[in-house]
C-alpha cells in the first residue's frame, strides 16, 4: 500500500463522508436522518483491505460521534454495514460463479447481498419508524459479522 493509495481511500470513504454529512446537516433545520455506508470490515478483518477497513471503521467512529453531537438538533446519524453485495462495482467477483458461491458460503445465510437488501434498511432508517435510533451500525451481511474466527 502506497501513501497515495492510503490517502485516496481515506479521503473518499472518511473525509468525503464527513464533509457531505456536514453540508447536509446545515440544511436540516427540522432534523433528519443521515446514513453512512460502513462495511463488514468494521467487524471482520479482511486480508489486503487494510486501508479500506481502516476507513470504514473510522466512519463508524464518526457516525457515533456525529450522532451524539447532532441528536439535540434532531439529526439522527446511523450506519449500514453490508457484506459483499452483488453490484456493478463488485462484478469482477460476483459474476464469477465459483467465487460468488465461495463468498456466499462464508455467510450463515449463504447468499450474496443485493441492493434491495440495503435499500430496505435505508428506507427504515429514513422513516419515522426509526425515530429513536441514532449512533448505530446495522449489519446487512447474512449473519457474517456474528461469526468469530476459531482459534
Amino acid at each position: 500500500v502506497t501513501e497515495a493509495i492510503w490517502d485516496k481511500i481515506l479521503d473518499t470513504n472518511l473525509k468525503g463522508a464527513f464533509f457531505c454529512a456536514q453540508a447536509v446537516a446545515k440544511r436540516m433545520a427540522a432534523g433528519g436522518s443521515i446514513i453512512n455506508l460502513c462495511s463488514l470490515t468494521t467487524e471482520v478483518g479482511i486480508p489486503t483491505a487494510v486501508p479500506y477497513g481502516s476507513s470504514k471503521t473510522g466512519l463508524l467512529g464518526m457516525t457515533r460521534a456525529l450522532a451524539a453531537e447532532w441528536a439535540p438538533l434532531g439529526i439522527r446519524v446511523n450506519a449500514i454495514a453490508p457484506s459483499l453485495t452483488a453490484t456493478p462495482l463488485a462484478a469482477s467477483l460476483t459474476n464469477n460463479p465459483t467465487v460468488a458461491e465461495a463468498i456466499a458460503n462464508l455467510h450463515p445465510i449463504p447468499r450474496l447481498g443485493t441492493a434491495d437488501d440495503i435499500a430496505a434498511l435505508a428506507c427504515f432508517l429514513l422513516s419515522h419508524d426509526s425515530s429513536w435510533l441514532t449512533g448505530q451500525i446495522l449489519h446487512v451481511d447474512g449473519g457474517r459479522s456474528t461469526l468469530r474466527p476459531k482459534g
